[in-house]
């Protein structure tokens, strides 16, 4: 009992014990002005949340400074350098020991002047913030001075006084070492998804609304740009530059407006996805008054309408571009201006809604199908399953250690990187070019047909080998083997550099002369080209025959072609087993040809020359003498196989002209539809969309087959005849050591 009372009794003492602890009074933490550069890397934070956040803000300036070309370079996502370059008005001399200061601008005065804003930036944060968070050098120039200005900035001060420097028209500004004192941030963004994505997107967004202003946007120290477009007249024509032309093809105008000054007053006109285009995402384009922005809600609107409308309905593509009395938008209601509010937005959003609802059930009433007209006399018989390249870059090797050379003798480019240089800033090939082969396996079977016991025993091929072998120019060869494919200059000759050369050579002398060199090596050991079906001889010839004679009618004309067609047909026939053993050629007992040799590996001809190669074999071959009928075969194969320009005109010049085409709006009126209706339709079809992809098609095919199959050839087996140096061949048309000299004068 004793024992059970102490214990019943030890908790109240301690209770007891825990009431006489006087509680410990704390005071309330003391308010305190934070210091100005707390203040301002928290507002900086808030204005640059990322890298695409900065070069949103830097392109604006750009922008609001009247420019006309706007480049940008990206490093590390944007961490380690963003540079924005522009040709806009520049910057006073006398603003920029002020221009990094917050709240400093040159757009706005007042705060009733926010009601007629009219620029991109208003606040003078953007340039402040990214001081606080990284390093930023400003290089600007004004219109008649002889001399730009370069100064450097951080924590919203100039460093130094500006100082004298080289400059072209505009300004630069670089922002280095992005968020170099926020860890956390800079940590959460490396290991994040690379920013660079969003930097081309917003660049891609930008170049299809100001179509008056050429964008570039690529990666530090990359030779091709991932966003290049060209200042343009027409929204569809700078969509299809970025986009593509499967975007392009299947969008339909949309327009829409409110006049009505007592409710909401807008205008609104764009491009919206129809029912043939197929997206695996949304890609919503929204300009408000010119300023890129976003609305959660509009979005939503027109993915229900998408949704409700279209059968099993892809992800819609759509630019918009809407403009509203400045007053009835407020600029300022978020950090990075990413978004704005509007006067009356339920009303704007609605209209819209109804306006897509209304544009898209008329295109889906009325739905266009592309056809093509076979014709069977055609050489489209000879249509085979050609392999489609596609535009890869290899990994660029390692460069080789650099050794102390004079600045004059410097190559300014890796001769053993075989991407390709010029067209990096041209527009983008078309996806149907894809091929699943790499580049290294395209070398590798390059390398597998070096096999010197290919060439034939027979004397007279061994003759016109040896006749190579021996009157080649060994400068050219040195050329030829050690160069850099640059791209195209025009639709025959290509830029090629070779140390601190710069050459214009002839593909189309190059790749006839190689052909006719592989042909006499590969002579009697040809793998083979099968025709999907054989073509008749005779329809071949008498295709060559019209195509030599147009202006010539008339049966006795007509009579007299078949007659050559004819003879020609009997003496192919007869030498058919020559030409196949030795040539893989394939003509049957018919008549047909139904194979043609392979000269270069993963190379197939232009099969709408094979009519002219046909007659060439018949007219232009000398059959008595075997030295001689053998070259002419080869020639006649060179010039068959080689790189000639497509027939259809290169739809990126002034041959984009060949493809416009008038639609009559009928299906419009048919069905009741206004005059604006079948102008938009006019505007649509302004192009034969499927003549002008196989126009692209094929010059794509072709400059790839230059850069990837043509040089690397020539570089492993081309011996280069010495007359190529003469001839125009090849012409020198820059030398670094004489540029150097030139400049030096100046």
């Amino acid at each position: 009992m004793e024992a059970g009372s102490a214990e019943t009794e030890q908790p109240l003492e301690m209770e007891v014990e825990e009431e006489e602890v006087a509680p410990i009074y704390k005071e309330p933490p003391k308010i305190k002005l934070l210091e100005e550069s707390v203040v301002n890397r928290i507002a900086a934070g808030e204005v640059v949340q990322r890298p695409v956040s900065a070069v949103k803000e830097l392109v604006e300036n750009s922008l609001d400074a009247d420019s006309t070309s706007i480049s940008v370079v990206v490093k590390d996502g944007g961490l380690k350098l963003i540079q924005v370059s522009d040709d806009g008005h520049g910057i006073r001399y006398e603003d920029l020991p002020i221009l990094c200061e917050r709240h400093t601008t040159s757009k706005l005065s007042h705060f009733e002047d926010l009601q007629t804003i009219q620029s991109m930036g208003f606040r003078g944060e953007a340039l402040a913030s990214m001081t606080y968070v990284g390093h930023v050098t400003v290089t600007t120039i004004m219109k008649g001075q002889l001399h730009g200005y370069r100064a450097t900035y951080r924590d919203g001060v100039m460093e130094q006084e500006p100082k004298p420097c080289a400059a072209v028209k505009g300004t630069q500004i670089m922002v280095e070492n992005l968020f170099y004192n926020m860890i956390a941030r800079r940590k959460t963004l490396q290991n994040s998804a690379d920013d660079y994505p969003k930097i081309v997107d917003l660049l891609s967004r930008f170049a299809i609304h100001h179509i008056n202003v050429s964008f570039s946007c690529r990666k530090h120290g990359a030779a091709r740009a991932d966003v290049h477009s060209v200042a343009t007249s027409s929204r569809l024509d700078a969509i299809r530059s970025v986009y593509g032309v499967s975007v392009a093809r299947n969008l339909i105008k949309i327009e829409a407006f409110d006049d009505e000054s007592s409710s909401s007053v807008f205008k609104m006109e764009g491009f919206i996805s129809n029912s043939n285009y197929i997206g695996k995402k949304i890609t919503m384009v929204l300009f408000i008054n010119n300023r890129l922005v976003e609305c959660g809600a509009l979005k939503r609107a027109v993915e229900i309408v998408y949704s409700a409308t279209l059968p099993k309905a892809s992800k819609p593509f759509i630019y918009m571009s809407i403009i509203l009395p400045s007053e009835h938008v407020d600029v300022n209601v978020h950090p990075t201006k990413r978004e704005v509010s509007l006067l009356h937005q339920e009303i704007i959003i609605e209209k819209i809604q109804s306006a897509v609802e209304s544009r898209l059930r008329n295109s889906n009433e009325c739905r266009t199908f592309q056809e093509q007209t076979v014709d069977a006399s055609t050489s489209s018989l000879l249509a085979t399953q050609k392999d489609s390249p596609k535009n890869r870059t290899p990994p660029s090797s390692q460069t080789p250690k650099s050794e102390k050379v004079p600045v004059h003798k410097m190559v300014r480019i890796d001769s053993l990187d075989p991407a390709g240089r010029l067209h990096a800033y041209l527009q983008a090939t078309p996806s149907s070019q894809a091929d699943k082969s790499s580049l290294a396996s395209i070398r590798s079977a390059i390398r597998q047909r070096r096999n010197p016991r290919e060439t034939a025993d027979l004397t007279s091929v061994q003759e016109l080998v040896n006749i190579i072998d021996s009157n080649y120019h060994s400068g050219l060869l040195d050329t030829i083997r050690n160069c850099t494919y640059i791209g195209m200059a025009d639709e025959v000759f290509a830029l090629i550099q070779h140390n601190t050369h710069l050459y214009l050579a002839n593909v189309v002398n190059l790749s006839k002369e190689l052909m006719y060199q592989q042909v006499l090596r590969r002579f009697a050991h040809f793998n083979a080209i099968q025709l999907s079906d054989p073509a008749p001889l005779a329809d071949l010839l008498m295709l060559a025959l019209k195509e030599e004679d147009l202006d010539a009618e008339g049966e006795e004309n007509y009579d007299l072609k078949e007659k050559i067609a004819e003879m020609n047909i009997q003496l192919l026939k007869q030498k058919a087993e020559m030409l196949q053993e030795y040539f893989g050629i394939h003509i049957d007992t018919n008549g047909n040809l139904s194979r043609l040799p392979v000269i270069l590996d993963q190379y197939t001809p232009d099969m709408d020359r094979v009519p002219e190669f046909v007659l060439c074999l018949g007219n232009d071959v000398d059959w008595d003498d075997e030295k001689i009928c053998f070259q002419t075969i080869a020639a006649a194969l060179g010039n068959f196989y080689a790189m000639h320009p497509p027939l259809l005109p290169n739809p990126s010049g002034e041959g984009l002209q060949f493809y416009k085409r008038r639609v009559s709006s009928n299906c419009h009126q048919a069905g009741g539809g206004s005059s604006k209706d079948a102008d938009d339709a006019a505007v649509e079809s302004e192009y034969d969309d499927e003549l002008l992809a196989d126009a692209e098609n094929a010059w794509a095919h072709r400059e790839w087959s230059i850069q990837h199959i043509l040089f690397p050839s020539m570089r492993l087996f081309f011996k280069p005849l010495t007359s190529m140096a003469s001839n125009g061949t090849f012409v020198r048309v820059a030398s670094l050591e004489k540029l150097y000299k030139i400049f030096e004068r100046c």
